[in-house]
């Protein structure tokens, strides 16, 4: 079976770069697409140079350039943006290119385009390093702070392992035109279970300070994005129960049950890298 030509948006992103890395490892000719100023910068300048020798085609262009996009998507069969979300909407252009060239699937939520919705979650790196602490970059080893009761579960996947389920789900028909969502075993868990866990890893017990959700609504109100971001994740995640309070297969697919073969790093062992 012929693979699927894709093209990755963010390539040299923390996500796009495993996109793109896992899409030529799969074999899918792989296209992506490059502004003029990422060669100025020398990190970004070394992943596409290692993602050129690895066999992706560079194709440069800018998103708010039309006749750039058009050349770029009417070449392949696939689209995968990964943008920050902060530049959501600087995807509309993209869209009406989709739209009337027909790409395959767009890898993102999208109106009147056949796609795959790949919902991760909360990435590994974002929030689970302090144990759900805003500010903190590192976990609490004194006193850590408990949000509502403590016991709604938040999901956390490493990033490389999005994109190995991403690429898997390209040619998959049984994702197609669905939310595929990622909620490995190892990887849900409420705030008192991680601080449960860090204080057995650290052989301490930490001292708990209760936060109800109307006070961290208060905070989140009172402060100004993107200030209160990390706020507005928590009371989502580890609050409201927004990850978990669903049955999945009412809701799309479960990525695990269709690629059992993947490997995902669970929560207990990338908290022992932080000890």
């Amino acid at each position: 079976m012929e693979k699927s030509k894709v093209l990755i948006i963010g390539a040299t992103g923390r996500l796009g770069y495993h996109l793109a890395q896992f899409s030529l490892q799969f074999g899918h000719p792989t296209y992506i697409l490059i502004r003029d100023s990422s060669l100025n910068d020398p990190n970004k300048a070394q992943k596409l140079n290692f993602l050129s020798t690895a066999g992706a085609i560079p194709l440069k262009g800018p998103l708010e350039d039309e006749n750039s996009l058009t050349e770029a998507v009417k070449q392949v069969d696939v689209v995968i943006c990964s943008i920050p979300s902060k530049q959501a909407l600087d995807q509309k252009l993209l869209l009406k290119v989709i739209k009337e060239l027909g790409v395959l699937r767009r890898l993102i939520e999208a109106e009147d385009i056949p796609y795959t919705c790949i919902c991760c979650n909360l990435f590994m790196g974002y929030l689970l390093p302090s144990l759900a602490q805003p500010g903190l970059k590192a976990p609490p080893r004194d006193k850590v702070t408990i949000f509502g009761d403590g016991n709604a579960k938040a999901v956390f996947v490493k990033d490389v392992d999005v994109a190995a389920c991403t690429i898997n789900a390209i040619d998959d028909p049984r994702t197609l035109n669905k939310t595929l969502y990622l909620r490995p075993q190892g990887n849900v868990y409420s705030i008192n279970e991680l601080v449960a866990m860090w204080e057995n890893k650290i052989g301490r017990e930490l001292e708990k300070i209760h936060v109800p959700e109307e006070e961290l609504l208060l905070k989140i109100k009172e402060s100004s994005y993107p200030d209160n971001l990390e706020m507005i994740f928590i009371y989502s995640a580890f609050v409201k129960g927004d990850h978990t309070y669903f049955d999945i297969d009412e809701c799309g697919v479960d990525g695990t049950k269709l690629y059992p073969h993947l490997k995902f790093t669970t929560v207990n062992e990338h908290l022992d890298t932080l000890v």
